[in-house]
């Protein structure tokens, strides 16, 4: 049975430039770090890796790798592509907005999800970052009795359009 997410990582262009958004802006604390010259699968690294860990208050992190010998295309992530929600309060919310702004950052929202109030950043590697805050009838649409969410994927799997096969 899978308990919980322990960590999910990302590729970083500077960890040092990644500590600062996400321990100096979004006050999540660097709780770990490996240098890794080869894998513990024995395969080198090319130059060496920084693997760095993140902790959120239920004990998971985000992790980041940089790999400056290993080539990756950054970009801007579409909010469809890829994004990462993280949960805060309504309070937090209102406060992180506000810092945002202060600072001169790309903030977006608040959006009313119905189920959530979200606001939009973006880190120094171009992922979005969502801080989401619970509102009333979040656990009702969460509850797949309630929201029926099988029936309407099962909806949109029949409706959807049929992608174009290759000849």
């Amino acid at each position: 049975m899978i308990k919980g997410l322990h960590h999910n990582a990302y590729r970083c262009r500077d960890s040092e430039e990644t500590r600062q958004f996400y321990e100096g802006f979004l006050g999540l604390p660097l709780v770990h770090t490996l240098k890794i010259e080869r894998t513990m699968s024995g395969r080198d690294t090319g130059g060496g890796v920084l693997h760095t860990f993140y902790q959120l208050d239920d004990g998971s992190c985000l992790a980041f790798f940089e790999a400056p010998h290993m080539p990756f295309d950054f970009k801007e992530q579409h909010d469809f592509d890829l994004h990462i929600a993280l949960e805060v309060t309504p309070d937090v919310l209102e406060k992180m907005f506000a810092k945002g702004q202060a600072e001169g950052r790309e903030v977006r929202g608040v959006s009313d999800h119905k189920f959530i109030h979200s606001i939009y950043f973006r880190d120094p590697n171009g992922y979005v970052i969502e801080l989401a805050a619970k509102v009333a009838g979040h656990e009702a649409a969460m509850d797949p009795k309630q929201s029926h969410a099988r029936d309407i994927l099962n909806d949109w799997q029949a409706m959807k359009p049929k992608a174009a096969t290759a000849a």
